[in-house]
């Protein structure tokens, strides 16, 4: 009896593993995929989908969740030792790809998903860039004459903002990669000092 709630468990979390990971796929291809195709591909009925997601929001939900793990884990192997500027522009630059590799999805995310549910997300990346501003400001080296909250704000407003030009065509991936970490270290150098 143990053994075969186990053996149900189990595929209970495979599917589940199995619909997040075809809505990811199947979402960053076609955003307008169907939550019928996104069953298919995961190799599951409909009814089994619904069973652990009641809606294309919920579903969308959790594909936020895996992937805002997932880049928290790559992100954490990002060094933010030493020279504040050196760090901030190796938290930015992999923050960029990061958001770029995912960028379609973003787009499918933000229709989706409430701003509250997206900000909850970034819980822990915006721990890690308040973390950095903080010792920035510290020693000295980055502005100090504006809330620490609000420069985590136009961090990620910056990226968003990047992204969202680069899905309407109006930003290459390149001219963002370059803009990107420019304007970030423009909002924080300090007035009258060169960035």
């Amino acid at each position: 009896m143990v053994r075969r709630e186990r053996a149900v468990r189990s595929d209970a979390i495979r599917n589940r593993d199995a619909i997040i990971d075809a809505a990811a796929r199947c979402l960053a291809s076609n955003p307008s995929a169907t939550l019928a195709e996104i069953a298919a591909a995961a190799g599951i009925g409909r009814v089994t989908l619904y069973g652990h997601f009641s809606s294309r929001q919920e579903l969308t939900t959790a594909v936020l969740e895996r992937q805002m793990h997932l880049i928290e884990t790559e992100m954490g192997t990002v060094d933010l030792s030493g020279d504040v500027w050196v760090a901030l522009d190796a938290l930015v630059r992999s923050s960029w790809r990061l958001l770029s590799d995912n960028n379609i999805l973003l787009g499918v995310v933000e229709h989706a998903v409430s701003a509250e549910d997206i900000r909850d997300s970034h819980d822990r990346p915006m721990e890690r860039v308040n973390a950095l501003l903080l010792r920035g400001r510290e020693a000295g080296t980055f502005r100090r004459d504006q809330s620490v909250e609000w420069q985590v704000a136009s961090f990620y407003a910056i990226l968003h903002a990047a992204a969202a030009e680069v899905r309407a065509g109006r930003l290459t991936e390149a001219e963002a990669a370059m803009v990107v970490p420019q304007t970030v270290r423009a909002v924080l150098v300090p007035a009258g000092v060169e960035g």
